[in-house]
């Protein structure tokens, strides 16, 4: 799964990214530093991982992972080709969700683009531009949709009523986010549409604003509504990501009164806004996190191990990470009961441990 990391230049994406992926990047104090974009893997940080790895003395230890690609800066009249335009709009394209990063603190040494960061108005330019850009889109395919559904077919008919409902949501200025149901988000895909896409704010703070326990005042939370942020000293995790010893980075986040680094909260937030849950297995061989979507059922969770598992399921052994530590051994907890056989309907929960039958 792929998360763009956008915003206007210069508001610290490349310098996000570096600390994210430990990748040398290019961070420069003007505007379109980044044109191609930087994709890193990044692992998700799970301490149940690592005690199921020691639980099974496994020779493997194989964590879930998220890619990060960090997107040129978009400017106002991207939408019309301005700055890098359609070649900005079309990375977002390839990407499962958007971590919209917007700049808080205020630094005359670095260029802003507006002159100083404004968090409202700079939330709402990047969204505007991304909301032209669907309009346009959705325009045309509207008129081809439209001479398509003459003809009587009711699942044409039915496609134009989707695509007239997701125009008439982008003329009011809204993000398809949180407006479309499963179908209609299906075809807001299928047309290559940006604004439905998940999306996560990362607002980028100064450490005297993390002192200060910055947060969105009313109006931006109001303009954010259900869109889940963060609020990260960004050049602050950086240099201590930058930090070889473990002791040092402990004792540097521990002088800033960091409880979690917030690299750790980001990449966290990242895999839920993606809708994303994690199952373990566990052995002798290896440990490994599974990623699926969240409310899949048992043969759905096969799948990611391989496509046999779905197709020739019969059942799972399942016990909860904690409950099979707490057994000490697979047969104590086959005999206490916990360990269940679930069949083709049992939906995973974040953190079963599973053992599939085919």
């Amino acid at each position: 799964m792929k998360i763009g990391i956008i915003g206007l230049p210069n508001v610290g994406k490349s310098t996000l990214f570096k600390a994210l992926t430990q990748k040398q990047v290019v961070i420069a104090n003007y505007p379109f530093a980044t044109i191609d974009p930087n994709v890193g893997v990044v692992e998700v940080p799970d301490d149940r991982l690592k005690k199921l790895s020691e639980f099974s003395r496994s020779r493997k230890t194989i964590p879930a992972i998220i890619e990060f690609a960090d997107i040129a800066g978009l400017v106002k009249g991207a939408s019309q080709g301005l700055g890098l335009g359609n070649a900005f709009l079309s990375h977002i394209r390839d990407v499962d969700a958007i971590l919209h990063l917007v700049r808080v603190f205020k630094d005359p040494n670095i260029i802003h683009v507006e002159k100083e960061p404004e968090p409202l108005r700079d939330f709402e330019i990047i969204n505007l531009e991304l909301i032209l850009k669907d309009l346009d889109i959705a325009a045309r395919v509207f008129e081809k949709a439209q001479t398509d559904a003459k003809g009587g077919d009711k699942i044409k008919i039915r496609r134009r009523g989707i695509i007239e409902k997701i125009k008439k949501i982008l003329e009011t200025n809204k993000l398809l986010l949180n407006e479309l149901d499963e179908e209609e988000l299906a075809v807001a895909s299928e047309i290559g549409l940006l604004t439905h896409k998940p999306m996560l704010v990362v607002f980028n703070i100064s450490e005297t604003e993390l002192s200060e326990n910055w947060q969105p005042d009313s109006e931006l939370k109001n303009t954010l509504g259900p869109i889940p942020y963060l609020a990260l000293p960004i050049g602050l995790e950086a240099s201590v990501a930058e930090t070889e010893s473990l002791s040092e980075r402990r004792e540097l986040y521990e002088l800033a009164g960091i409880a979690e680094t917030g690299l750790s909260q980001l990449i966290k937030k990242s895999y839920e806004t993606l809708g994303l849950m994690t199952f373990f297995t566990t052995g002798e061989d290896e440990t490994r996190a599974w990623t699926i979507p969240i409310d899949s059922k048992a043969p759905r969770a096969g799948r990611a191990i391989h496509s046999d598992f779905e197709e020739k399921f019969i059942r799972a052994e399942v016990i909860y990470w904690n409950k099979l530590l707490e057994a000490g051994s697979w047969s104590q907890a086959r005999e206490l009961g916990w360990l269940k056989i679930e069949g083709k309907e049992y939906v995973v929960k974040d953190g079963d441990v599973m053992e599939f039958r085919i």
